[in-house]
């Protein structure tokens, strides 16, 4: 794999990273009912399925997993992928809620703003260093073909 196709596919993963970190912060109040669960904590649209308006679920966070590229016979590189938090909601409290249950509890997103923002910090140092790569290179080979003339 050459040193460009190594830098492009961290730029890659850095661009997902933002994207993912954006997305998680931007849903992070898009609370909605607790799940069904066997215990005493139901959802008020579970409790009474067949009347009354049915809401959308709590939007589920997101996570980016990186790792190294290894395959084929000159590894290099990183591959990121996009899979979900789990879990994907905590317990909070909003009586308010048309769809919080009869302890007034909804599912929010378990979403730390903390991690976000230290994920697009992250992201952005690892872009820069990958477009700097790059320029690097570009510099390089221009040198080397000056010095081939």
């Amino acid at each position: 794999m050459s040193i460009f196709s190594i830098a492009t596919s961290g730029l890659s993963a850095a661009s997902l990273r933002v994207n993912v970190a954006a997305s998680n912060i931007a849903n992070i109040r898009t609370t909605g009912p607790l799940p069904a669960s066997g215990g005493s904590g139901t959802s008020a649209s579970a409790s009474s399925p067949s009347i009354g308006p049915t809401f959308p679920a709590a939007y589920v966070p997101l996570r980016v997993d990186q790792v190294s590229q290894s395959s084929g016979s000159t590894p290099g590189g990183t591959v990121a992928t996009v899979s979900a938090v789990s879990p994907s909601y905590i317990a909070q409290s909003d009586p308010g809620a048309p769809f919080a249950n009869e302890d007034g509890l909804v599912a929010a997103p378990n979403v730390d703003l903390a991690s976000e923002f230290a994920e697009l910090a992250t992201a952005k140092y690892s872009f820069i260093a990958n477009a700097k790569v790059i320029q690097a290179y570009a510099e390089t080979e221009d040198t080397l073909l000056d010095i081939k003339t």
